[in-house]
């Protein structure tokens, strides 16, 4: 008898798997996380535990946060298959005296794709229902290709890395430029 793995997560989403026990253990690490590097209660792991299992059950008690959860992991899911990709690509394709600006460039390619999918999830529970958050994704686009344009062409203007604030900032980071 051999078993199907689609039936053995249809089981245990019958169980609550999904709607209840993953989104309580995400809410739980994350507070718990936060709770323990921001050092509110110094060393009390424990209150930091009950606060943070306290904010889990809450979190799981309406469907909201479920559905949220539901809609938005996908999404993400895709968004960090295509950085992958990208990155991937990069890795090979790029010389490694390119990679401070094509982090900077990585790093706007995850906002725009952030801003899409938190505004197709805006579309989904926003106030305004279907529709209205598309002009305001494109809008959102544009704005930041306008200010990464800038960005770029004001950084270019230098041959010296003192003057040049993409050089700057990757040296603040500790990366070669």
């Amino acid at each position: 008898m051999a078993i199907d793995i689609r039936e053995v997560f249809f089981r245990l989403e019958a169980f609550g798997l999904y709607d209840f026990l993953l989104p309580f253990l995400l809410m739980f690490a994350v507070v718990f996380g936060i709770l323990s590097f921001i050092g509110v209660f110094k060393e009390q792991k424990g209150l930091n535990a009950v606060i943070a299992i306290v904010l889990g059950l809450l979190a799981v008690r309406y469907s909201f946060f479920t559905d949220f959860l539901n809609e938005i992991s996908p999404r993400l899911g895709v968004g960090l298959v295509i950085l992958l990709a990208l990155m991937i690509l990069i890795g090979l394709f790029v010389p490694s005296e390119h990679m401070a600006i094509i982090g900077w460039v990585m790093v706007g390619i995850a906002l725009i794709i952030a801003l899409v999918i938190f505004g197709q999830v805006y579309d989904l529970f926003g106030p305004g229902g279907l529709g209205a958050s598309s002009d305001l994704i494109a809008g959102l686009i544009l704005v930041g290709l306008l200010i990464g344009i800038i960005v770029a062409v004001v950084s270019s203007g230098g041959k010296d890395n003192q003057t040049n604030p993409v050089a700057a900032a990757a040296k603040a980071l500790g990366l070669r430029y």
